[in-house]
């Protein structure tokens, strides 16, 4: 794994570069006067090629960042409410097949408690944990996300970049990072940016009022048909809103890249129909635990976990409705289980499974949890027997189907991985596996020297999920305990070439061919064919990495 940065890139993230809402830089101005280039507009703007590569540069610099989480439970919940957003927008006519084919739709968490999301070029979204700890409801997430796919759909970020047309897309990768790291610790934009020109890009990628209106109108639209209460948009607004009058502490940068005008508060509460604007979206069991497991992940520290671990023995806790029953009997385990306390854990992960007994969705996520409980109290047989196999997803859980498993170069589109129809969701539950579960078996079968019979199915799964770096490690390591190094070195490669990171994965494709070499006859030779292949193909990529770079020294 590469060595964590000085600078912590993804922590000082804050979107206030890319999904800014005032226009008041000079450039804001000036794109309005000339006319803003026009979705179909390829003379003046980037094409949907250069925006991809634009992104997967600054993607390689997040996904090395510390603060880069892959928590396959908080990730299938967003990315699933993600998924049915591209569903609708796919629907609405928003999503074009050009860009649903060559963009990344990717999704990338960060460990911190600030409230934020951010969108990036080239179909990349980031969601901080604190955002998702703080919104009452999956609609209120759900609003934030659409309105950020839209800037995607919209191509907001390609427009404005499109009067930097004659900076390269890697200069003006740089330019952004040092941008984005600004908005948070400006020692850290300092290692980061190159000079003035920097300072330029920051005030010029501001979005116009117009774009901001735009990503308000069109996210709404999508909320109905992704299967969203519109309403979350006008409880988000009203959330915002209220920390802007009491919050002062920095513990919501979202609020300094979208600052509410009047305006768009307005516009959003007209969208709603009389009868419904004072009603706010009802919470569901499975988003209380998921926004609970956010705020304990995102550290808040021991004493704070030490609260969480006992406040179900409170005696209050019986007056409480049963979501704040859940949301605090999930904390208290996961808390316990940070802290170490097993008997704490596995009391409250007990009380959490009769609490929900009566919710699908939400009891497969307490007993996943108590899955996860044993795992790490080193109990491998009782993790086992605890984890939900086999079971049926909720719905805005539904995997991506892929289309294609080939290899996206920084000049090539990505894999194209789109979110079932809401029509086949059905059809898709009864077959595909939870990531969190088949990871997690594939862990403690691992731990129990047993793991041969996971190969398969995480085989399949990196078929169709060809971008999921840490499967390939997963995969990796069961080769391993397998004895077939060669395959276990061919998916550590995979593994880098998921996260761009080109060098090191050259590097363990070579590896794997000096073993195939050594091996002589023995050699598997469709492996080794393989593995000569794919390393051709990086090497290239690699080339072009590097090229990029020293044309922008």
């Amino acid at each position: 794994m590469p060595k964590p940065r000085t600078v912590h890139i993804l922590k000082a993230l804050t979107a206030s570069i890319l999904i800014a809402i005032q226009a008041v830089s000079p450039l804001a101005g000036s794109v309005q006067a000339a006319g803003l280039p026009t979705l179909g507009d390829g003379a003046s703007s980037l094409t949907t090629g250069e925006e991809r590569r634009l992104g997967d540069s600054i993607a390689r610099e997040l996904y090395r960042d510390p603060d880069y989480l892959d928590d396959p439970v908080l990730q299938e919940y967003v990315e699933g409410i993600w998924l049915h957003l591209q569903d609708a927008a796919r629907k609405n006519g928003e999503l074009s097949p050009e860009l649903e084919e060559r963009f990344a739709w990717t999704l990338l968490l960060g460990k911190d408690r600030q409230v934020n999301a951010f969108a990036l070029p080239g179909g990349y979204m980031g969601v901080y944990l604190g955002l998702i700890g703080v919104v009452s409801s999956g609609d209120e997430l759900a609003s934030v996300i659409a309105h950020e796919t839209s800037h995607i759909t919209q191509r907001h970020i390609a427009r404005m970049m499109a009067q930097q047309g004659k900076q390269t897309p890697l200069m003006l990768a740089s330019m952004l990072l040092g941008a984005l790291a600004a908005t948070r610790s400006p020692d850290a934009a300092m290692a980061i940016m190159m000079g003035g020109p920097a300072a330029v890009m920051q005030n010029q990628l501001n979005f116009s009022r117009a774009m901001e209106s735009e990503a308000d109108r069109m996210g709404y639209s999508l909320m109905s048909p992704a299967g969203f209460a519109p309403q979350g948009f006008v409880s988000m607004f009203g959330k915002l809103q209220q920390a802007s009058r009491l919050n002062d502490n920095g513990s919501w940068p979202y609020l300094r890249s979208h600052p509410l005008t009047t305006q768009r508060i307005a516009d959003m509460d007209s969208r709603i129909p009389p009868g419904k604007r004072a009603a706010d979206p009802v919470p569901t069991l499975e988003h209380v635990m998921m926004s609970a497991r956010a705020r304990v992940i995102s550290n808040p520290g021991v004493e704070v976990r030490r609260q969480w671990a006992t406040l179900p023995r409170s005696s209050s806790f019986s007056s409480l409705s049963q979501f704040e029953q859940v949301a605090q009997l999930y904390a208290a385990t996961l808390s316990a289980m940070y802290l170490r306390d097993w008997p704490l854990a596995r009391e409250m992960v007990q009380r959490l499974l009769t609490a929900t007994a009566g919710n699908a969705p939400a009891n497969i996520q307490a007993r996943w949890l108590n899955a996860e409980l044993e795992f790490k109290a080193d109990n491998p047989q009782a993790a086992l027997a605890a984890l939900p196999l086999q079971s049926v997803m909720a719905p805005q859980a539904a995997p991506k189907v892929t289309a294609s498993g080939n290899l996206a170069g920084p000049r090539e589109a990505g894999p194209r991985e789109v979110g079932p129809s809401l029509a086949t969701i059905d059809v898709v539950e009864r077959v595909a596996p939870r990531r969190p579960e088949l990871l997690l078996k594939t862990e403690i079968l691992l731990r129990l020297n047993q793991a041969g019979p996971m190969a398969s199915p995480l085989q399949t799964w990196v078929t169709d999920h060809p971008r999921d770096g840490s499967a390939w490690q997963t995969l990796a390591r069961v080769w391993r305990s397998q004895g077939q190094e060669m395959r276990a070195l061919r998916a550590e490669a995979e593994a880098q070439v998921a996260h761009y990171d080109y060098a090191a994965a050259v590097d363990r494709f070579k590896a794997a061919q000096d073993l195939a070499r050594k091996a002589g006859a023995r050699a598997d030779y469709f492996e080794a064919s393989i593995i000569d292949t794919r390393l051709r193909a990086v090497e290239e990529l690699l080339r072009e990495q590097l090229r990029d770079k020293a044309i922008n020294k």
